[in-house]
């Protein structure tokens, strides 16, 4: 593989970690967030009727802020795990780019010992 498109693998692998792992923290502060401002008991007046556990604690919120905190949150794994995979293709690929180097030495060095 030619080092350009090594060089862009490894770019585009740490991007989407940094992205993933951005959306993750987002999402962490918003669960903060739910935890502080959301009611602990159900309140069908305002049709927060969804629990949701947070540090232990139960909150209820609506079915809109449900599926707003668990696509946030199930998109930045998904983010993150395209970067794990790319990062992991990139270390595979750069580590059988430093082999054949490896090799010449080691065939340096058992001419030098004859």
């Amino acid at each position: 593989m030619k080092a350009a498109r090594l060089a862009t693998l490894k770019f585009f692998a740490l991007v989407f970690l940094l992205v993933g792992l951005a959306g993750l923290i987002a999402s962490a502060t918003i669960s903060t967030h739910y935890l502080d401002v959301m009611p602990q008991k159900p309140a069908p007046a305002a049709l927060r009727v969804v629990p949701r556990s947070i540090h232990g604690v139960t909150v209820y919120q609506t079915a809109k802020e449900d599926r707003f905190l668990n696509t946030w949150e199930y998109t930045s794994v998904g983010i993150f795990l395209v970067g794990l995979t790319l990062s992991a293709i990139y270390l595979e690929k750069w580590g059988s780019m430093q082999v054949p180097a490896g090799e010449e030495d080691e065939r340096e060095l058992a001419e030098g010992l004859r």
